[in-house]
């Protein structure tokens, strides 16, 4: 089961030789944090490829074929090679899924750089996110007082690495006026009422729920007329994000540990004044757009455009990988937990080349596996073997 293996996804010491003959290969791009990336033995991974590399290359071949999406210049990962990899996946049956991952790829450890001539084996942090399952109302009602509201027609996104004179680098949106982009509102702002004409709502949720629908970034809402509506992230304010988490134990509200979804958000319910204003202190705000439900097993679709796979779509710093490209999360304890994931969306927490997000499916379950998923993990990034870096 999914939640079993994710949750086991506690790592240690990181498995797998290198392959002596390459020299460790600096990982490009501002928030890479001097990563290089060390040539590993795919066959000396225990645990390659793991319990269901099929599920893993249906999430490949579906992200892959996606039309392109923006992406910063430097990320790695070649689109040709991708897309000459992905060509190559389009016939291959369920039972050669794993032969196609170890003779497509290359697999490259992310490392500290040498010290001593020695590379510096480096853990990263992987959590787990889910489409949450809520109660809506289509117009205003008791219970239903936090208006889901849509993209406004003012807000202008930011492309990853993007700037615009005038705005601040951090912020990765701004306002268009009459005299060019200003920043635009912040969370408390915009609940004020900062946008007037321009905030239109979509449906409405109790203010906690729509908190944990901006959190999240796409959810499932069953309204109060019957109808089951997906609710997908159509921009956001571009303001730096807070997690709430820190804010509820920084205050010493609940303590850090056993810190679940359910606990703080149900702190927040039965705190109303207190979780008004420690949500307004995350500025981050997140506007949305309706779709319908097409295949109620797969997610929403990510930021690569396409429907996430439940454990096997990864979100990941998108100034720093190509959308499509695999990666294999190392396990130690028990290899059979180790995991093949596919590039397939990102998130304003995910920074930095060793930090990613897992998509571990829809529903209060999910939720649950999700936010006890946070591990101390080994990445590996399978490059399409054309893809392959070399030594300076």
């Amino acid at each position: 089961m999914i939640g079993a293996a994710v949750a086991a996804l506690a790592f240690c010491a990181l498995p797998g030789s290198a392959a002596p003959a390459a020299e460790p290969s600096r990982l490009a791009g501002a928030a890479s944090g001097e990563a290089t990336l060390e040539a590993v033995d795919l066959a000396g991974l225990p645990g390659f490829p793991g319990p269901d590399p099929a599920v893993a290359l249906d999430a490949f071949r579906r992200t892959c074929a996606a039309p392109p999406v923006a992406m910063a210049p430097a990320v790695t990962g070649s689109a040709a090679d991708l897309a000459a990899a992905c060509a190559g996946a389009a016939a291959v049956p369920a039972d050669g899924a794993a032969a196609f991952f170890a003779t497509a790829f290359t697999a490259h450890r992310i490392v500290r750089p040498a010290a001593d001539g020695v590379p510096e084996r480096r853990t990263g942090f992987l959590t787990g996110y889910f489409e949450p399952e809520l109660a809506g109302s289509p117009g205003p009602a008791p219970g239903f007082a936090a208006p889901v509201l849509a993209r406004p027609g003012d807000l202008v996104s930011l492309e990853p690495g993007e700037t615009r004179p005038g705005l601040d680098p951090v912020l990765r949106a701004g306002r268009r006026t009459e005299t060019g982009l200003v920043p635009y509102p912040d969370r408390a702002a915009i609940e004020d009422g900062a946008l007037g004409d321009a905030a239109v709502p979509l449906l409405w949720l109790h203010p906690v729920d729509l908190f944990v629908l901006q959190v999240q970034g796409s959810g499932r809402v069953r309204l109060t007329d019957g109808r089951v509506v997906r609710v997908l992230y159509d921009g956001r304010n571009g303001r730096p994000y807070t997690a709430i988490g820190k804010l509820i134990v920084g205050e010493g509200h609940l303590p850090l540990d056993g810190l679940t979804l359910a606990r703080w958000t149900g702190w927040l319910r039965d705190n109303p004044e207190t979780a008004r204003r420690l949500m307004r202190r995350n500025q981050s705000y997140i506007f949305f757009k309706l779709a319908p439900i097409d295949d109620p097993t797969l997610g929403p679709p990510g930021a690569a455009g396409v429907p996430l796979s439940p454990g096997h779509s990864l979100a990941v710093d998108a100034t720093l990988w190509r959308y499509g490209l695999p990666f294999w999360l190392e396990a130690s304890d028990d290899p059979a937990t180790g995991r093949l994931a596919v590039a397939a969306d990102t998130g304003s927490a995910i920074v930095g080349p060793v930090r990613g997000d897992l998509y571990l499916g829809t529903g209060e379950a999910a939720g649950v596996t999700a936010g006890n998923l946070r591990a101390q993990t080994g990445f590996v990034v399978l490059l399409p073997r054309s893809s392959a870096p070399t030594a300076p």
